[in-house]
């Protein structure tokens, strides 16, 4: 039996449920038309601060980036649990030993050598049949996704679209947003997949549109086990920061103790990078040749035919078992 203090209790949680910006009844990945819902590129700054995407992101910052009363958490946790439902429905529609990640810095600008390599990487394998996958953010992961949007194209158009980007470097930069949207709607496809998944916890930076499907999560700790764990064709780790290491030994765990019954490619792009600057491909070396880890299929590498051609030979590896 239900008192009348705990009744009182349910209505209040049932209403803040139909109050909140975002719908706790959802079980689809978003879209970047539903995400940016509001948005209209030719009055940028007028119309962002009013999209979907940044009215969830204001109230998550107001109710506190831990949620601050049990009403919000049960909010948020309805939420991400819809998208997690979500996104099973939409890996089950697609080869998973296709998936590849690309990790990377979020500050990589649009105009660096980085970035337009990515793009033609992420391309060629989106061509090559793998899907994409990233943190869905900008730099290096925006990258990603332009790459896998601008598939079937020829290389000139991916570099058109670069110069289209470059007078926006950052996401800091106005125009960035706008100017995503002006190659979306120069260079409209429906072909090519790839998967973006950002978190509301770093909602200062906006989510690339160029993702054709984003699961937005409230929880980081969801969001980055489930990038890591689902690319099971392998990961790229490009040139970043405190996030990068941080998924990088999160995926060497998964992949030491075989946690879905085999390692995955990780493949370093930037020898001078990962060896001089931040030392962490030597580092995983010698914990190999140690034991203190093993099992893992380390790359390391300035060449995309090498890495193409790693990804490919460990996809028929799993095809052929």
């Amino acid at each position: 039996m239900i008192s009348q203090p705990d009744h009182a209790h349910l209505a209040a949680l049932v209403d803040h449920l139909t109050m909140v910006p975002y719908d706790v009844t959802r079980h689809q990945l978003y879209s970047a038309a539903e995400l940016y819902s509001g948005y209209n590129p030719e009055e940028a700054e007028a119309t962002f601060s009013t999209c979907y995407d940044s009215r969830v992101y204001s109230h998550f910052i107001a109710t506190g980036k831990n949620a601050r009363d049990v009403e919000e958490s049960l909010a948020r946790s309805l939420h991400d649990h819809g998208i997690h439902t979500g996104l099973a429905a939409f890996l089950e529609r697609y080869d998973s030993k296709r998936y590849v990640g690309i990790m990377g810095g979020h500050a990589l600008r649009r105009t660096e050598p980085m970035y337009r390599q990515i793009a033609h990487l992420s391309k060629r394998l989106t061509e090559l049949g793998f899907y994409m996958v990233s943190g869905g953010g900008p730099g290096a992961m925006e990258a990603t996704h332009l790459g896998a949007w601008m598939a079937g194209r020829s290389d000139g158009a991916l570099d058109d679209a670069l110069d289209m980007l470059a007078p926006y470097p950052t996401f800091n930069d106005r125009g960035w947003l706008a100017s995503a949207f002006a190659v979306i709607n120069k260079y409209p496809q429906d072909r090519y997949i790839s998967l973006g998944i950002p978190t509301w916890l770093y909602g200062h930076e906006p989510s690339t549109p160029f993702a054709t499907h984003i699961a937005k999560f409230f929880e980081n700790s969801i969001r980055e086990d489930t990038i890591l764990t689902i690319a099971y064709g392998g990961i790229i780790y490009t040139p970043g920061s405190a996030g990068t290491m941080q998924e990088i030994f999160q995926d060497a765990v998964q992949n030491h103790y075989l946690s879905f019954g085999f390692s995955s490619p990780m493949i370093f792009l930037g020898k001078t990078f990962w060896t001089d600057r931040i030392p962490i491909y030597p580092l995983l070396q010698n914990l190999m040749h140690t034991g203190m880890y093993k099992n893992l299929q380390l790359t390391l590498t300035d060449d995309a035919d090498e890495i193409v051609n790693q990804l490919q030979l460990f996809r028929d590896r799993l095809e052929q078992q």
